[in-house]
């Protein structure tokens, strides 16, 4: 059978947020210390809303800052928020400064092949900010953003309209991903090939995931294509 796509996750597959075991740009809560709230609350109260920031439920990010903010009863002023705003979308665009070349290399084989590549993320709006700007972008016939479509992996529908807009068939495709939010199960579950990207992975955090097969390097997808 000839793969006519692959379905690729971004983050911690495409692009990385860290460097030799540490974070290239701050946490999440890093500017915590400018609302005047404390950061175990918020962080508490930032994880409770994982899910509304990955479906679009919040359409950007100071949303979801005034949304906890009310929640614990604090306010903050609208120049403070987008100043925090304004950092967040920057250090946000810090992982796709410089894309790998052996990624740029696979993405660049699997479109001269005749592959169609389609980007699956679970994203909110600040975080693919940098998206098409980026060396990645123009390698992609598609991209789906969870926040944008209002559905997250690993629910079928996200990759029910992938395969849609391209137009292929999960039977006839791959999906690769480190793994995050159970995305290979979702994948296999509607059909899709699930393969483990380990090459951004601390071996620790790959040894975790046993059921899917592994890529531990991006040229290995390239001959599992040719194969």
């Amino acid at each position: 059978m000839k793969i006519q796509a692959v379905f690729f996750d971004l983050f911690e597959t495409l692009i990385t947020e860290f460097e030799n075991g540490v974070r290239k740009a701050p946490r999440s809560n890093h500017f915590v210390g400018q609302l005047g709230v404390d950061t175990k609350l918020f962080e508490q109260e930032w994880k409770k809303r994982q899910e509304r920031r990955m479906n679009g439920t919040y359409p950007d990010f100071p949303s979801v800052l005034r949304d906890i903010l009310s929640t614990l009863g604090y306010e903050a002023a609208e120049e403070i928020i987008d100043n925090i705003h304004n950092e967040r979308v920057a250090s946000k665009a810090i992982p796709f400064n410089r894309i790998e070349p052996a990624i740029l290399e696979m993405l660049g084989q699997l479109r001269s092949a005749g592959v169609k590549v389609c980007l699956i993320s679970n994203c909110t709006r600040e975080e693919v900010a940098s998206w098409e700007s980026s060396e990645l972008a123009p390698h992609f016939d598609e991209a789906i953003f969870s926040y944008a479509v209002h559905s997250a992996k690993p629910e079928p529908l996200i990759y029910q309209l992938a395969c849609q807009r391209i137009g292929v068939s999960p039977s006839d495709s791959v999906f690769v991903g480190d793994g995050g939010s159970s995305e290979l199960d979702g994948a296999s579950d509607y059909g899709l090939q699930a393969y483990h990207a380990t090459w951004f992975l601390p071996e620790d955090r790959a040894g975790k995931i046993t059921e899917y097969p592994k890529l531990t390097h991006p040229a290995e997808l390239i001959e599992l294509i040719a194969r």
